[in-house]
Parts: C-alpha cells; structure tokens; sequence
C-alpha cells in the first residue's frame, strides 16, 4: 500500500497481519479520492474503521484540516500508530482507540452542535461481514439528533458490491454509487427532509 497523492505521495504505508483487517486497495482509494477531491483540502475528515489508517492519512497527505482515526482492534492500532509515526504526521490527525458506536455516541453527547464536532467527510469501512456495523454506524450519522454532520457533509461507505446497502439511513440519502471489482462506495448526503 503506498499514499496516492499529496505532500505524502508514494509512501508506502503497513497493512495488519491477517485476514482481520482489510484494507482500502490504493485503485479503490485513488477513485474515492478522485470524487472527493474539491472537498479534501481544509476538510475536517473522519476514519471509522480505520484499520491501517491509509483513508485518513490519504486525506491528510491531500489537504484535510484534521483527521479523526476511529479503531479499536489491537493489532490494527499497532500498525496505524507505526504509519503515522513513520510519516511523522502528529498535528491535525488524532487516533481514538474505541468502538465505532462508542465514539459516535459519545461525541454526539459530548459536543451537542459545536463546531468542532463536525465533519466534512466521513469514510466507514467495517469488516464486510460485519452488516449489522453499516446499519448501526449509518443510522447514527443520519439519526434526527447527529451533530456530526457539517453542512454539506459526505459519507462514504465502502461495501461488497453485492452487499447493497439501503438507499437512506435517517436524514442520509444515497446520491452515487461507485462499484469497482468486488467493492463499492455508496456516497450520502443529508437530506431536504425525513
């Protein structure tokens, strides 16, 4: 794995051992970052399942703000901890070592409608056979009461193509759908209404 593009361009960038973590591909992430690019730079970008790390530290290398790195597995943090210290990215990116729904629900407890709970881009990319993960994780984004969401938000879910996700979670509505090999990224957007 390397970083595609950016003030890191060409780094190469460690994957955990094993079957349990299974990266983003660079084709995968160069396509998510080729729609993504208008909103990268000054954005406010977060990783949920964040695994090695290469979607949050691809948005760095390209210009995000800051970047929150949701992981909770061990091994996984092991690894993403390494590739952020081998690339020396300290400011602007933080690592939360929990759960995605802990994290989720704790920031949105936490910082009811501040401007620093907010985010520009949200990438979730949970184990493939981990369904129930997409609807929990979704469904809290686009829950009535979510203060994650800046104006103009984009969430990202990354997907078996043949796993369909729904169309809407909430106040998130599917706008594009991009399949490539046995992958897929569903982009949502807020709503007009429920």
């Amino acid at each position: 794995m390397r970083v595609i593009a950016g003030t890191l361009r060409r780094r190469t960038l460690e994957a955990p051992a094993g079957l349990a973590t299974r990266p983003t591909s660079d084709r995968l992430r160069e396509s998510l970052f080729n729609v993504l690019a208008p909103r990268i730079e000054g954005a406010r970008f977060l990783d949920l399942y964040a695994g090695s790390g290469a979607a949050g530290i691809e948005a760095a290398s390209r210009g995000a703000a800051s970047v929150v790195l949701v992981e909770r597995a061990v091994p996984a943090l092991k690894v993403l901890r390494g590739n952020l210290e081998k690339l020396g990215l300290q400011d602007g990116v933080r690592v939360e070592a929990v759960s995605v729904a802990v994290f989720l629900r704790r920031v949105q407890s936490q910082r009811t409608g501040s401007a620093g709970s907010h985010f520009d881009v949200i990438f979730l990319d949970p184990p493939y056979e981990a369904v129930d993960e997409y609807v929990l994780s979704l469904g809290l984004l686009g829950g009535e009461r979510s203060v994650l969401l800046a104006e103009g938000a984009v969430v990202i879910a990354e997907h078996r193509r043949k796993e369909k996700l729904a169309d809407r979670y909430g106040a998130l509505a599917r706008t594009r759908l991009l399949e490539q090999g046995d992958a897929a990224l569903s982009f949502y957007e807020t709503a007009i209404s429920f």
